[in-house]
């Protein structure tokens, strides 16, 4: 497609006669990308509930690392993802972006046939599969400049609420393109009941969990063809007005992947516990997040040239108040939604697949090991929080364009409060008895009332975000608090590993809802109270 010079969809009669059709073309590539993004950045969080169906020799705490590995470089691969479209381009970046899934897509699918290969190849895969995380904020960028002000909770809600069905799509169609042999290859054994959408399968039956990677080939490779062939670059001024040749933006996009590449692998060998990392304590993924945040910053703008003069420019949202204010009330929501995402599923079999109390605390199998044969199926359940919370995401946007994006966000903060301390004690109350599907259904239900006010708010802070900044600054805060909350996408499964260890789940909860409460207190002060500097934006 053509490079766009002139775009103005500020004015009424360019928007009408020329930018909403490329607008809308544009969104409609960009969306199904994303999803699949998405899908390929977490689809570790069902591939591990079957890797320990199939008897994996991984330790469930092991398998929750392989999901918060992906997390933690999705969330950091934000960062540049965050200016790749002024120095790049739109069409340009969702091409590349998009066909590099396919490598840890195939090798996926490649080490999934055999359950010798060691753990460090699935870190590494889960390490790579960060990419479609990254996606995230380039697509958001890309999308904000499409659209005129009054439309941007209608646009980049669609944009990130569908791209974020991405999570519910992987969710739905993995464990059924596993009953399969459709791409070859020998099956393996189920030693645990497993399920899909349309029920259990018991143990003894064939599985063909490589198909969970290769199956994003068939959508990987020609959603890369559109992303070519029918998006754009906006060479305006106030986009991309200096991104040269095809090379040369490729070349930038890489170089700038594989510096950031660079901190997040030493934040994780730091996390990470041993053998795989240096097995800091718990505590220290706070100062190593900041750290990895700041390193990546740095790194990039030592890129001489034209990428350092575009970054200096865009740096400036970090002197910006709001930016860290938004930072901190979007990760309340989006990095709940993509945390709670990830590891949902695996949470749902260890909490409730197990017996916790007394008979197995008298089995010879140890404590918290001896398999619930009245559990629900992790893999029948998993996607329903996820599809809520995309689906109810542009509503959220469109409530949000009507009554503002501060009230919505304070409604939701509550809300989740609220949830999360009734979680926490059905978790608590399931984590201490042999019959832990006594608790599922409330713990189920408020769960997804969790995933509701995830999905609602996300929509509502985009809102926020595209009124308190300007054109120019919009694009690249959406990114950059997108990065930040996306670390969500791993301290919410690491914790939850990290206190299912403990043998105390419900605390990680506690700590969320403590964490949510603050977020309303900061959404009510600057944005809704007497005193706020932009009153319900």
């Amino acid at each position: 497609m053509a490079d766009i010079v002139e775009w103005d969809v500020e004015n009424e009669e360019f928007w009408e006669s020329t930018g909403k059709k490329v607008a809308s073309r544009n969104l409609w590539i960009s969306i199904p990308s994303l999803l699949v993004g998405f899908a390929v950045w977490l689809y570790w969080g069902i591939i591990t509930v079957q890797m320990l169906n199939l008897g994996f020799p991984f330790e469930k705490a092991e398998l929750f690392t392989i999901s918060a590995i992906a997390g933690f470089t999705g969330a950091t691969l934000r960062i540049p993802n965050s200016f790749f479209i002024r120095l790049a381009g739109g069409r340009n970046t969702i091409f590349l972006t998009t066909a590099l899934l396919i490598v840890p897509a195939m090798g996926t699918g490649i080490a999934l046939t055999n359950p010798d290969t060691p753990l460090w190849v699935f870190q590494l895969l889960a390490f790579l599969s960060g990419m479609g995380g990254g996606n995230f904020a380039s697509s958001m960028s890309n999308i904000s400049f499409f659209y005129p002000k009054r439309m941007q909770g209608y646009a980049l809600g669609m944009n990130a609420g569908l791209g974020n069905a991405g999570v519910t799509t992987m969710q739905i169609l993995i464990p059924l393109v596993m009953t399969r042999a459709m791409f070859g290859g020998a099956g393996l054994t189920l030693q645990k009941t497993s399920g899909t959408l349309l029920g259990k399968i018991p143990e003894g039956t064939t599985t063909y969990i490589q198909n969970a990677g290769f199956v994003w080939m068939l959508f990987l490779v020609p959603l890369a063809f559109a992303g070519w062939f029918g998006m754009n670059n906006i060479k305006a001024a106030h986009v991309s007005p200096n991104i040269g040749g095809t090379i040369p933006a490729f070349s930038k996009i890489l170089l700038m992947l594989g510096l950031t590449l660079l901190p997040a692998a030493a934040g994780l060998w730091v996390i990470l516990p041993k053998p795989t990392g240096l097995g800091a304590p718990s505590i220290a993924k706070w100062p190593v997040i900041a750290a990895v945040l700041v390193a990546t910053v740095f790194l990039l703008k030592l890129i001489p040239g034209e990428v350092h003069d575009s970054l200096e420019r865009q740096y400036k949202i970090f002197g910006h108040k709001h930016t860290w204010i938004m930072s901190i009330i979007y990760t309340m929501t989006f990095g709940s939604f993509i945390g709670y995402a990830a590891g949902f599923g695996l949470a749902i079999k260890v909490v409730f697949g197990f017996m916790h109390g007394d008979i197995a605390a008298a089995s010879t199998e140890g404590v918290h090991e001896l398999a619930n044969p009245d559990g629900p199926s992790a893999l029948t359940y998993a996607w329903m929080g996820p599809f809520i919370g995309a689906l109810i995401r542009p509503i959220g946007g469109i409530i949000a364009d009507k009554v503002g994006g501060a009230r919505v966000t304070q409604w939701v903060a509550i809300v989740m409060t609220v949830s999360a301390l009734g979680v926490a004690y059905y978790l608590k109350q399931a984590y201490q008895t042999d019959t832990p599907q006594d608790y599922f259904v409330p713990f189920l239900l408020l769960f997804l009332i969790l995933f509701a006010a995830t999905g609602i708010g996300n929509g509502s802070t985009f809102r926020t975000i595209s009124q308190v900044f300007n054109k120019e600054q919009a694009g690249p805060v959406l990114g950059w608090t997108s990065a930040v909350a996306a670390y969500g996408a791993f301290i919410i499964p690491a914790e939850f590993g990290n206190q299912i260890t403990a043998a105390s789940p419900e605390k990680a909860l506690f700590a969320f809802a403590i964490f949510y409460l603050i977020c309303a207190g900061l959404n009510w002060w600057y944005y809704l109270g007497p005193k706020a500097e932009y009153q319900n934006p």
